[in-house]
């Protein structure tokens, strides 16, 4: 499990310690809200880029851990305290997962990433892992077995009649590439499908090459 689950003081004092960043979220089991948060913190802590960074994420139950909640003033929930070394370094209090995704993001690399490189050519070098992820690569709302859009949709029903492999990006699910890829590709709509590297177009551009008879060697090429 990705989240741990922290059921006593000592075992909240041991997860804080490190000095990656610790991620906590004090919850409850009658609150709607919180199994959300979880499930938003279970989705950050398997990106590739966080589990480098060593982060580690953690949930405690604000009632039955009372003294942890009235020490870091945690007086609603859900609440995400974020932690290095022991020590508070920022919270987040409400279920506002854009804003938790922007903390754990910038937190779990702190200095280091600051100093090795520009936030621009970190998300460079990013987005080009990404699109040649697979020789076939779509960028797009929802993923292959769920499209959140009509445009996703009828793409994927296309590229799966050819037969081809190929991968999918969720959009949706990060911000930061959602805006980078626009830039980077100077093609401000989603989908956007790549061949090896090199983008093809949108779903008009696929519809063009299943038309005139060249997507399935266009896909292959």
């Amino acid at each position: 499990m990705s989240v741990s689950n922290l059921e006593t003081a000592e075992n909240f004092a041991n997860f804080i310690s490190c000095p990656q960043l610790t991620v906590v979220h004090f919850s409850t089991e009658w609150a709607e809200q919180c199994p959300h948060i979880t499930a938003a913190l279970e989705e950050l802590a398997v990106l590739p880029e966080i589990k480098s960074s060593g982060s580690k994420f953690g949930a405690c139950n604000a009632e039955n851990l009372s003294e942890l909640s009235l020490k870091y003033k945690v007086d609603s929930v859900p609440t995400i305290i974020f932690f290095k070394n022991g020590a508070q370094v920022d919270r987040v209090d409400g279920a506002d997962v854009s804003q938790i995704t922007s903390k754990v993001k910038s937190l779990s690399f702190g200095k280091s990433a600051l100093t090795t490189t520009t936030p621009k050519q970190s998300l460079e070098e990013r987005l080009k892992a990404l699109i040649n992820r697979h020789n076939v690569m779509i960028f797009m709302k929802g993923n292959r077995d769920t499209p959140r859009c009509g445009f996703s949709r009828t793409l994927i029903q296309i590229i799966n009649d050819t037969g081809v492999q190929y991968d999918t990006f969720d959009i949706l699910t990060d911000e930061e590439v959602r805006q980078g890829l626009k830039e980077y590709s100077d093609w401000p709509t989603y989908p956007q499908l790549y061949v090896k590297g090199e983008l093809i177009g949108g779903l008009d551009i696929i519809k063009e090459l299943q038309a005139s008879g060249e997507l399935e060697s266009t896909l292959k090429a």
